[in-house]
């Protein structure tokens, strides 16, 4: 298919400078390293076909439509494939283009043999191209990744918030079935049985409603309110929440995830998840409310779940791709989109790839190896090391996976299933 690009209300045109997105540093943890596949990528559409019209329906009268969903697929390469490439996205200003060089070769041909599938969800607003540093890496190693542009949420249509709250785990659970029944040369390699989900602020919200965690109403404030009452749906028993659960959906992982702070699940809704989760936060949040991300972790009390903190970090922890060049200057009130005023991007984005590749690995690939990334001292500086012949002895302690003296203002958090 070929590519689209975002060209809504386009007010200046694309920026020249080519801003990386697969930047592996020195200092990078091992499993962040592009993987041995080069990287295909290919933009579809799906279509959600007579769905609510959140932000045009009223308490009188439901609009119905048609909800047509831009999804980027990166997925292995055949062999041969020259790695390099470069996209076109919308910065968070909703107008301005800029260009993004990476791995990704544009309609490569795919590789032979399948691969899991991994979805990727932005957040309010946001855009297919946000993660797209995690979507090559991942495709590198062996998986197919859908990253989705959700309507009402991306920089060029931000549209009424209820449409979010509603629509997010929505359309993970579409396009994974879309993926699923996904029919050429492409849709012969993509795995769905084993498929993973990585969703960045309301990204994560969704993932969560997705993975099982039921809404409870407890008197949300009147902007949140979706017209006819319908966020209810999404609620503990209710039909279209049991309708969207999906047992392909093997591993989640919630960056920032947003609604513990505004009450939006409680203890029994959040406990009903049983679907690994990984979560990963800044300890000063203050959009999602790092607390209520702590929450979250503690309820989740049907499912091992993990927690990694970045001491220090703000929401932008992670998920974003390193801000573009045109913010240094032109677009100064942007960057603080993309960029944490404590942490380096590309340092955040490969620990970011580091654990999310272990923990895919894990549960989708049943590396059973991978297990002893996850399985950490808590505060990485107490980690110590000690080795012998080049090989770590029984008193080694520090991050396995992280060199000597890297894995620093870190926290890795496990609680089980109880």
């Amino acid at each position: 298919m070929k590519y689209l690009a975002f060209t809504l209300a386009l007010a200046t045109p694309a920026i020249a400078q080519e801003n990386p997105i697969d930047t592996i540093r020195p200092d990078a943890p091992e499993l962040a390293a592009y993987g041995d596949y080069a990287v295909g990528v290919q933009t579809m559409t799906f279509t959600r076909p007579d769905v609510i019209d959140v932000v045009n329906s009223t308490e009188d009268q439901m609009a119905r439509y048609d909800r047509e969903i831009t999804v980027e697929v990166f997925y292995p390469a055949a062999e041969g494939t020259e790695p390099g490439g470069t996209y076109t996205a919308i910065l968070r200003d909703g107008e301005t283009e800029v260009t993004l060089s990476g791995q990704g070769v544009r309609d490569a041909a795919p590789a032979e043999g399948s691969f899991p599938l991994v979805l990727i969800s932005h957040g309010y607003p946001g855009n297919r191209f946000l993660m797209a540093h995690l979507a090559e890496n991942l495709a590198s190693k062996g998986y197919v990744t859908a990253s989705i542009d959700h309507p009402d949420s991306t920089y060029s249509d931000m549209g009424a918030f209820p449409s979010t709250l509603y629509n997010r785990p929505q359309d993970q659970s579409f396009v994974l079935d879309q993926m699923a029944q996904l029919d050429g040369d492409l849709g012969q390699i993509v795995d769905a049985e084993q498929s993973g989900l990585v969703g960045y602020s309301m990204g994560g919200y969704g993932s969560l409603i997705f993975a099982g965690g039921a809404l409870t109403d407890n008197g949300w404030p009147e902007r949140y309110n979706a017209p006819g009452g319908i966020l209810s749906d999404l609620g503990v028993g209710a039909d279209l929440h049991e309708d969207i659960q999906d047992d392909r959906l093997s591993a989640v992982v919630a960056i920032g995830p947003w609604g513990r702070n505004r009450d939006f699940w409680n203890e029994e809704g959040l406990s009903q998840i049983d679907t690994p989760l990984m979560i990963v936060a800044g300890s000063v949040d203050d959009v999602s409310e790092y607390d209520a991300i702590r929450t979250i972790f503690d309820e989740t009390t049907g499912t091992t779940r993990h927690l990694l903190t970045f001491e220090g970090a703000n929401h932008n922890a992670a998920a974003p791709y390193p801000a573009p060049e045109v913010t240094y200057s032109e677009k100064t009130d942007v960057f603080g989109h993309y960029a944490d005023a404590v942490w380096d991007t590309t340092r955040m984005n490969n620990i970011l790839q580091h654990f999310v590749t272990a923990f895919m690995d894990l549960h989708l690939k049943g590396d059973q190896a991978k297990a002893d990334y996850l399985d950490l001292t808590e505060n990485a500086e107490d980690g110590t090391t000690a080795m012998e012949d080049g090989q770590p002895t029984e008193d080694h302690t520090y991050w396995t996976g992280f060199p000597d003296r890297t894995a620093k203002a870190l926290r890795f958090e496990t609680l089980e299933a109880e």
